[in-house]
């Protein structure tokens, strides 16, 4: 099965890209791109499988505080990037619970400033690619796709918001059609689906305002409008999403020739 869920104690929402096809009839590669959710407390057979994967790089996406409240569990002859996508102007929210208070306050802003919990999200992605120092991450991120020779993993909390912006900008030049880069958008959705209800039903009955509640849910589980409108805004504004890695991202074709030689099959 392609894409299929990685099935390693204490981990989550990991997988291998190897297998998703092209639009011309190519796929990519196994055992070059896994994306996934935060790394910490892995038991040592976790370990033990992750470190025969071959992996060079992990990319880890999250924020001081999300690592400081979840420590990466290191791994043996891996090299770290840590690269917190979206700048302390404009914080990121986790379901760390010790975010509890931070997470009320912005709930309130989330309200006065957006409305609805659907529209901060949909803001949220837009200011990912929009952002200069967010782009400038990104470009650091493809240019680690660029260098590897082995394998490479990223991801952020869940796997899921960061991550998955990610994975549809490079799918999306390796030649993925958006049907099979949403496909694997919602996995995320089918691989958290037991954990994030237990969340839910925990939210629900939680004695706390309901905006504060609307703002979890809305950040628990992808839709498929947050990435296909991130999707429709890059290529209204670049022409298309390949377009914009390269005129906002500075990635050059031939760097983009090399990913497609280096990732497809």
């Amino acid at each position: 099965m392609q894409n299929e869920l990685m099935k390693l104690k204490n981990t989550k929402n990991i997988r291998d890209l190897g297998g998703i096809p092209t639009q011309n009839g190519k796929k990519v590669k196994s055992g070059k791109l896994i994306r996934s959710g935060r790394l910490s407390k892995l038991p040592p057979e976790t370990v033990e499988a992750l470190e025969k994967l071959n992996i060079d790089n992990i990319v880890d996406l999250r924020s001081n505080r999300e690592i400081a409240e979840h420590p990466p569990t290191l791994l043996r002859g891996v090299s770290y990037r840590y690269l917190y996508l979206i700048p302390t102007a404009y914080p990121e929210l986790t379901h760390a619970r010790h975010m509890s208070t931070e997470m009320y306050i912005q709930s309130r802003r989330v309200r006065r400033d957006f409305g609805k919990s659907e529209n901060y999200m949909h803001a949220m992605y837009k200011f990912i690619v929009t952002d200069e120092e967010s782009r400038q991450k990104l470009k650091t991120v493809f240019d680690l796709f660029v260098a590897e020779e082995n394998c490479i993993l990223y991801h952020c909390n869940s796997g899921t918001d960061r991550t998955g912006i990610i994975t549809m900008l490079l799918l999306s030049v390796l030649g993925v059609g958006r049907e099979e880069i949403l496909k694997d958008y919602m996995l995320s959705h089918t691989y958290q689906k037991r954990r994030r209800y237990w969340q839910k039903f925990a939210l629900i009955i939680a004695p706390c305002a309901i905006r504060f509640k609307k703002l979890l849910f809305a950040q628990m589980l992808p839709r498929p409008q947050y990435i296909l409108n991130l999707m429709n805004f890059l290529e209204s504004e670049y022409g298309s999403v390949e377009n914009y890695v390269v005129t906002a991202l500075g990635v050059t074709q031939e760097e983009i020739e090399i990913l497609k030689a280096k990732y497809l099959e």
